[in-house]
């Protein structure tokens, strides 16, 4: 079954048209051969840029030499209204510290401790959705955004979405998304940092929005741990961890990028990949019929953290969501010095792109590599495919810190989702994948949801 993906450019464009058509949408602004094409060069006005799709590249770049392959400024430019120095747009020494002190709230030991708020959270959003049911088609899209904010708010705050401040959160969230394209103006023109990004006034203000009701929830956090009266979740051990080298814990700044961070990563990431796996399901019915039974066996009852671990077809499903639709199309770095790519000179400034989405899709890399078939990451083929082409979360020391928080979340949520409900396409045209914030559908992704024990 080949599930829709956007249709690629045709031609070439004048240089104002592709800026234009990139940044409506990176995916529809670049050419069919990217996805069999080891390595393609681009040279634009101000812009010099390398796509990096064999393995070795990539594992050079991200694994073995990130320290001469920076993240690249151009890309933070368009996000540091929202995220500030956040660890996601943050290099060298200061991204050092960050992860240094955020990593050990993620290791997996400590991600037990998050499982209930999660099955909470879920189990709110099977509730929520039933209710929505009986009205018709769901825009599934806009029901996982906020389902995942739920999981967000409830693991790192110990608060639901009802919640006023997070509510808020939210809501201003989604006002941000509609004005704020992937990319800035300034991406695309080498301007020092001090001159204006030329982001639009919508942008801006979400974005103090979005970061005055996080400095609440940082703020009333504070003072709870001072009081010894605080919940032991995820904001309480980041807030509490001193970096082991300079013994200094984030002040209420730093924390609030980095809930910024979490908040786009964690959330905004998670929905996207759950709306793609819940319309995939939605074409493959015996699919789905398995899936729910293996979701009933394993969540009957009361279902404990290990329960994560048998839930094998859900896991595959989302894997394969994942590699079919990464939320983060494309990852930049900047050639901190000149460096040689398949005999092509990369100049210092250069940008470097690693693209989960081509690689994902990449035609020397994968079987049959635009078709939905979760069985792939049963094979031997298929995990052999993944370890030169799946990178969804990046690879190497800037590998994403909730990666295993995200492959918690994504099955569990699938699976509940698969127990409780019958998924079929809504009346419609198929929906189209744009990279926006992350890869999402045009005009979202219409469901019907029909309860399995009404």
């Amino acid at each position: 079954m080949i599930p829709p993906r956007p249709a690629s450019r045709a031609g070439r464009f004048a240089f104002w048209r592709y800026v234009r058509a990139f940044r409506r949408d990176i995916l529809s602004a670049n050419p069919e051969r990217l996805y069999s094409a080891k390595m393609a060069e681009f040279r634009l006005p101000f812009l010099h840029t390398f796509l990096t799709n064999e393995p070795a590249l990539w594992r050079r770049v991200l694994t073995e030499e990130p320290a001469d392959f920076p993240k690249s400024p151009r890309m933070a430019a368009g996000l540091e209204p929202l995220l500030g120095q956040g660890v996601f747009l943050s290099n060298g020494a200061l991204w050092q510290r960050q992860r240094r002190i955020i990593d050990p709230a993620f290791e997996g030991g400590r991600l037990r401790g998050t499982f209930p708020a999660m099955l909470a959270a879920g189990e709110a959003s099977v509730a929520r959705l039933a209710g929505l049911a009986t009205r018709g088609p769901v825009d599934i899209d806009a029901e996982m955004s906020h389902a995942t904010a739920d999981v967000i708010f409830r693991t790192l705050f110990s608060v639901p979405i009802e919640d006023a401040v997070a509510g808020g959160v939210y809501a201003a969230f989604r006002d941000y998304q509609r004005t704020q394209p992937l990319l800035n103006l300034a991406a695309f023109l080498p301007l020092p940092r001090w001159v204006p990004r030329f982001h639009r006034r919508a942008t801006l203000r979400a974005a103090r929005r979005i970061r005055a009701l996080i400095r609440q929830l940082v703020e009333a956090r504070r003072i709870s741990i001072a009081q010894g009266r605080a919940p032991d979740d995820l904001a309480t051990k980041i807030m509490t961890m001193a970096d082991p080298v300079d013994g200094r814990r984030f002040d209420d700044d730093e924390m609030i990028d980095q809930v910024a961070v979490f908040f786009l990563a964690g959330h905004e990431t998670s929905a996207s990949v759950l709306s793609w796996a819940l319309y995939l399901l939605a074409l493959d019915p015996v699919l789905q019929e398995t899936l729910a039974t293996e979701a009933a066996e394993v969540l009957g009852g009361a279902p404990d953290f290990g329960a994560v671990s048998r839930l094998k077809l859900a896991r595959d499903v989302f894997r394969e969501a994942l590699r079919l639709y990464p939320p983060v199309p494309m990852m930049v770095r900047e050639a901190r010095c000149p460096v040689t790519f398949r005999n092509r000179q990369v100049g210092a400034g250069s940008q470097v792109v690693i693209s989960p989405w081509h690689l994902g899709r990449h035609r020397a890399i994968w079987d049959a590599p635009d078709a939905f078939c979760p069985a792939r990451w049963q094979g031997a083929e298929g995990r052999a495919a993944a370890r030169d082409g799946f990178i969804p979360f990046s690879a190497g020391p800037r590998v994403c810190p909730g990666a295993g928080f995200a492959m918690i979340e994504g099955p569990l949520l699938l699976a509940l989702i698969a127990r409780a409900f019958r998924i079929t396409r809504a009346p419609g045209p198929e929906p189209v994948p744009v990279a926006q914030l992350t890869v999402r559908a045009r005009d979202g992704i219409r469901v019907r949801l029909d309860p399995r024990n009404p």
